[in-house]
């Protein structure tokens, strides 16, 4: 089992925490047999506590240690507040974050905060900081202020003088969160920027060299694998000073990092869960005109085979199987072949990538095509990723298909999953709205306690009817039915959240026939993601969006919406995991705002296909008895697909982790370490 690593000998050591200091990073545990079971038997027990001592009435120590110093720090004057956050640095290194200590400091950040910011933390807010400080997963609903909440962990670790980095999905909302917090670091004496695409290495390292860096976890990750693949993963302190008495300074020089101290994880169950199916790959590019001709050649004879006879589709797991009479057929459609074709392996292994590009691989739902260029988009988050490419010639060969031209192949220098960067934290916590179904592949991989913390406001969000249609042309249909009456009757905002770009663009087209004006938001037009939520809350405004309305983002309500029903938000496709559903939902009704959601889903909504055909194919008879009678069956329905899609993703986790691994350790006997 792992043990919580302390931070107080890191805080009694002033040159542990000094920039240029030796790569701080908690050493990764064997994945011995007797630690697995270890946390299989002490799974029950730790719930069973749980029961008995919840962990939210345990955070409920920090408020009174807050208030008691609260009349305090509002009567000192700017100067006088700036001078006692001086004195808790001593403090807090002296004596580490007991409850009585950072009560007085939160105190001190929330009038801070009153002052710079306009906003004074609730009491719900101060309970998730405290969490943070302890490594806890700590789940808010959405709209309840994590960014905010953030604010007094970061703060506190970072006038400890701990490094601290706030990781969140996307540059967006790094930059966003970092630009709206200045002021109130500023404040405290504390430097803080955000390191985003496109920057030099000079320019993160001096971003990641303040007291507080936000960042993405993509740049976290591959800027940590261009340490490892700098240092030769010589990161000991004793390499590192024999390398200055060498008189070799290259290497301090080749940090990026200062190491990995304390984490504050946003969105965390995206990060830990839904991210964590493929490894973190940092490549080199090679020349790919010499393959130019084989990937025509395997698309050609991908064309040519049929499916079922020559290959199976696995859709749930996106993977293509060939049968022998497929293999035979490769044989023979390459015999005049040579090179890479007069083996049976590396040939079947790529004309299964170029089935794959074929079959699995959809643009407007899986990628993209921009400026001539494929672009990857993330199925969580919505968002393209930049400079991101699929691995073993499948990027290349949907090129091919795509007829853009082709990119260089990669060849892998470094790679890690999160299931492995972050738990070398020294201390690691995350924020979500959508913790609860997760928290237990999170505790037992990450090592981080669940914990919920209350509303702040009661919640006003009203569940409207389900409707359930035939077909996908009929959805469209009924989706506008809904947008049009809602519009005539009270001239409420309007999200439409969907699953792929493709099926924003079709709901998009048939409101458009109908003449209801309505802005659209997806992997395409990204860019304009701030201007369009700041719209979005607006009265009679129709938002079109795929996942990216999903997360981070906070849809302020006009001031009129509020008395005519607040946001609503139609749900038309259902996600292949719950929590990503609850995301959606939860834009609307918001911190005690009215607001209302409705699911219109169809049969034909390829996660039914997929994961639940049975239970589809109920539900089709039910409704063809009578359609009311599949509004009965939508519960099962959802829950036989979710439930399937849910256990496939994890398992693909799992083996993911596996295979990162025995990876690592191939590269290790070799002697290129990570």
């Amino acid at each position: 089992m792992k043990a919580k690593l302390s931070l107080s000998a890191l805080l009694a050591d002033t040159d542990a925490l000094a920039p240029g200091a030796p790569y701080a990073e908690r050493q990764e545990p064997p994945n011995a047999w007797h630690d697995q079971l270890g946390q299989v038997i002490a799974a029950p027990i730790r719930t069973l506590v749980h029961a008995i001592h919840s962990p939210t009435s345990a955070l409920r120590a920090i408020l009174p240690e807050v208030q008691r110093h609260d009349a305090a720090m509002r009567r000192l004057s700017d100067i006088e507040l700036r001078e006692h956050a001086t004195g808790l640095r001593r403090r807090l290194r002296q004596t580490g974050f007991e409850a009585p200590l950072v009560g007085e400091c939160f105190a001190l950040v929330r009038e801070a905060a009153s002052r710079t910011l306009g906003i004074r933390h609730y009491d719900t807010q101060l309970l998730a900081g405290w969490g943070l400080i302890q490594g806890r997963l700590v789940e808010m609903a959405t709209g309840e202020g994590k960014t905010v909440a953030a604010t007094l962990a970061a703060s506190t670790m970072a006038l400890a003088g701990v490094p601290v980095h706030v990781v969140t999905v996307n540059d967006y909302l790094a930059q966003r969160d970092a630009d709206e917090t200045a002021p109130l670091y500023d404040f405290l004496g504390l430097s803080v920027g955000a390191v985003v695409q496109k920057m030099s290495k000079a320019e993160r390292r001096g971003v990641y060299a303040r007291a507080i860096a936000y960042c993405t976890n993509k740049d976290l990750a591959f800027d940590y694998l261009r340490d490892r693949v700098s240092l030769g993963a010589r990161t000991s302190k004793l390499h590192l000073e024999l390398s200055k008495l060498r008189g070799d300074h290259s290497e301090d020089d080749a940090f990026v990092l200062r190491g990995l101290y304390f984490a504050i994880v946003d969105e965390a169950d995206s990060v830990f869960i839904d991210e964590a199916r493929t490894p973190l790959i940092l490549s080199a590019s090679t020349d790919a005109k010499s393959e130019d001709v084989d990937i025509d050649r395997a698309l050609t004879i991908a064309n040519a085979l049929a499916l079922r006879q020559d290959f199976r589709v696995d859709w749930a797991d996106r993977r293509i199987h060939l049968t022998e009479t497929g293999r035979d057929r490769i044989e023979a459609l390459s015999e005049t072949f040579a090179g890479i074709w007069l083996r049976p392996r590396p040939r079947e292994e790529i004309v299964t990538q170029a089935l794959s590009a074929v079959h699995l691989y959809r643009r407007d739902e899986h990628y993209v095509v921009t400026d001539n260029k494929v672009q990857i988009v993330d199925e969580s988050t919505g968002r393209i990723m930049p400079d991101r490419a699929w691995e073993r010639g499948l990027h290349q060969l949907i090129e091919a298909k795509e007829g853009v031209e082709a990119t260089a192949r990669r060849e892998t220098l470094a790679r890690i999953t999160y299931q492995r960067l972050f738990p070398r934290y020294l201390r690691l916590s995350g924020m979500t709205g959508t913790g609860k179904e997760v928290s237990r592949e999170i505790r037992r991989t990450y090592d981080l306690d669940f914990v919920r913390v209350p509303l702040h406001r009661p919640s006003l969000r009203l569940r409207c009817r389900s409707v359930v249609t035939p077909s996908r042309a009929s959805k469209w249909q009924a989706v506008a039915d809904a947008t049009e009456l809602l519009l005539r009757e009270t001239a409420r905002p309007i999200l439409i959240g969907t699953r792929s770009v493709e099926a924003s663009e079709e709901i998009s087209a048939v409101l458009g026939s109908r003449g209801i004006t309505h802005t659209l938001l997806n992997a395409k037009q990204d860019a304009a993601e701030a201007d369009v939520i700041a719209q979005a809350g607006q009265a009679a405004s129709v938002t079109v969006a795929t996942n990216i309305a999903g997360r981070g983002t906070d849809i302020k309500l006009e001031e009129r919406v509020a008395g005519t029903g607040g946001l609503h938000v139609i749900l038309t496709e259902y996600h292949e995991s719950r929590r990503i559903d609850r995301q959606l939902i939860g834009r609307c009704a918001r911190q005690g705002d009215p607001g209302s959601y409705a699911t219109i889903i169809s049969f034909e909504d390829a996660i039914f296909a997929t994961y639940a055909p049975r239970a589809r194919r109920l539900a089709q008879w039910l409704f063809r008895i009578d359609p009311r009678l599949s509004l009965g069956a939508n519960g099962l329905l959802r829950w036989s697909a979710q439930a399937a899609a849910e256990a496939r993703a994890r398992r693909a986790r799992m083996e993911t982790q596996a295979n990162d691994r025995r990876y690592d350790q191939l590269l290790a006997f070799i002697g290129r370490g990570e």
